[in-house]
């Protein structure tokens, strides 16, 4: 399988290249790589909403069939021609986004695991969109639809389930019937529902799963889609005759990749390439399948069923059930869906009950990741800030999938890694002030994306003084002393220039307060790259 990590380093660092470059363009969140997904659903709905325009106007029939939208596209330019266009520049547009979300998902290796069901589940939702596609270009009836049917039925007349060849419904023009594009018109809209359904089954175990994208993505997107259709509007193109073979055709590649293949190979041969891509794409999740992944346990003594596990979950694997322990003043309890629990540890940071020692006091939590366990971290932030001798020390708290911590190499800083930067506590923070660290700072997934959803999210929430809903920093700890910076694989440099821009501001806070207790009104934390935003809870 050394083949498949290569294909996903080189594909990552492509992504990572292009994102980088979209930033420069796009904000983090209106960054078009992070939200794929959303685009999918969106481009769904602009299909569903020019769809339903069409078909009011359209006649399915033999000769209908094509006056219709050809009346559309030219009499109706100003707004059916217009309608016929984003119907069909949408439809190519969900084919691309599809295909870069199974790509990069790839790349960020998201797709084995507890992600398997997500993986799985994503390919009826493709089987249907390039079904409902190709059927679309049928309902038209001009010469591109009349090579879609001719070759299409010869596809599958090779598999031996048809007693007689279906293509031969295709030999005159007298063969095709109006009942037949009543039939193609009503199994478009069915594959429609169905995949709508599809997408649903899709994202069931995704918790706040985003089917919209940001609303100045969906803007800009909705205006390329439209300046599109006026610059180059979709036409038709000659009606369609079965007596004569067509001649020059132009076909859409994004649907119609695979034709083509069927003029120079076998349909046997066409048909195995199908199988194999699929039946590779499909059991990929399982070459190599993932090693033993930690599972995290509720520790009933310390769970009061607050919900602030199941709240933050991005993987829909916690959930309330009634009290199984008789405890006298709770009466529910969290429960963990092991197939879902991807042992990210966010769980461990929304515990209100995660938080170091005091006094005699252990280290408690209500909810734990085995292998990297609250005790694992105590002891790795207490050894880190040890090791530190000078007189600002730095404690940085990064995730596994940023930035290498072990690589940066900064006088004065000692770093711990979690599985997501969610997994700290916030009394976490507070602790570490108290018992000598001069400032922490917290890095992980480029806002917006972070590898497990809502990482980067939950952080900034629980720093800030405007989400007390959630185990939160306490305002007496002065937020100069926090920073953080999201950085992506390759952002080493920034980070380290912010950290040393953070190292900086801590030296002058420190002179300007002479060691002064600071006042309980203090300012959100320091965010590096500019001035904090307030973000949806929500994350694709």
């Amino acid at each position: 399988m050394a083949v498949l990590i290569k294909l996903q380093r080189a594909g990552l660092r492509l992504f990572q290249s292009l994102e980088r470059l979209l930033g420069h363009v796009f904000r983090e969140f209106n960054n078009p790589f992070y939200s794929l997904g959303a685009l999918a659903f969106y481009f769904f709905y602009i299909i569903v909403g020019s769809g339903i325009y069409l078909f009011i106007f359209y006649e399915p029939s033999i000769k209908g069939s094509f006056d219709t939208v050809d009346y559309l596209t030219h009499e109706q330019w100003y707004f059916g021609g217009i309608m016929r266009s984003l119907h069909r520049y949408a439809s190519d547009a969900l084919v691309l986004v599809m295909v870069l979300h199974i790509l990069r998902e790839f790349t960020l290796d998201r797709y084995r695991g507890a992600r398997w069901f997500t993986w799985v589940t994503g390919f009826p939702a493709l089987l249907l969109i390039f079904s409902s596609g190709l059927i679309g270009y049928w309902l038209v009836w001009d010469t591109l639809g009349q090579y879609i049917a001719v070759r299409s039925t010869e596809w599958l007349d090779w598999l031996p389930i048809f007693s007689e060849p279906s293509a031969r419904n295709f030999l005159t023009n007298s063969s095709v019937s109006d009942l037949f594009f009543r039939l193609i018109l009503i199994g478009h809209i069915a594959i429609s529902i169905f995949l709508f359904v599809a997408l649903l089954v899709h994202v069931k175990n995704i918790s706040k799963a985003i089917t919209s994208p940001p609303r100045n993505l969906a803007v800009g997107t909705f205006l390329c889609l439209l300046i599109l259709s006026l610059a180059l509007p979709a036409v038709s193109q000659e009606r369609a005759d079965l007596s004569q073979v067509p001649g020059i055709i132009h076909i859409d590649w994004f649907y119609m990749f695979a034709y083509p293949l069927m003029d120079h190979w076998s349909m046997g041969g066409v048909w195995a390439l199908v199988a194999v891509i699929t039946l590779l794409l499909l059991f990929l999740p399982w070459l190599p399948p993932q090693r033993h992944r930690p599972v995290a346990k509720v520790l009933l003594e310390k769970c009061s069923g607050c919900s602030l596990c199941v709240m933050d979950c991005p993987y829909e694997a916690i959930i309330l059930q009634p009290r199984t322990d008789g405890h006298p003043s709770y009466v529910r309890e969290a429960a963990v869906v092991a197939d879902n629990c991807v042992g990210c540890g966010i769980c461990t940071g929304a515990c209100p009950f995660s938080r170091p020692p005091r006094g005699e006091e252990l280290l408690t939590t209500g909810i734990d990741v085995p292998s990297r366990d609250i005790q694992h971290l105590y002891r790795a932030s207490a050894l880190a800030l040890e090791a530190l001798r000078s007189n600002t020390k730095v404690l940085v708290y990064g995730c596994d999938h940023g930035v290498a911590l072990d690589s940066l190499a900064i006088e004065d800083v000692a770093v711990v890694s979690l599985p997501c930067t969610a997994a700290l506590p916030a009394s976490f923070i507070g602790y570490m002030l108290r018992h000598g660290a001069d400032g922490i700072f917290l890095t992980g997934c480029r806002r917006g994306d972070c590898y497990h959803r809502l990482g980067n999210i939950w952080v900034e929430q629980r720093l800030s003084l405007d989400h007390q809903s959630r185990p939160h920093l306490p305002r007496w700890i002065p937020r100069q002393r926090i920073g953080y910076y999201w950085a992506g694989l390759d952002d080493e440099r920034p980070l380290i220039r912010a950290i040393d821009r953070f190292q900086k501001g801590l030296h002058d806070f420190s002179a300007a307060n002479n060691g002064q207790h600071e006042e309980d009104s203090l300012p959100d934390p320091v965010s590096i790259q500019g001035t904090r935003k307030q973000v949806s809870s929500e994350k694709h």
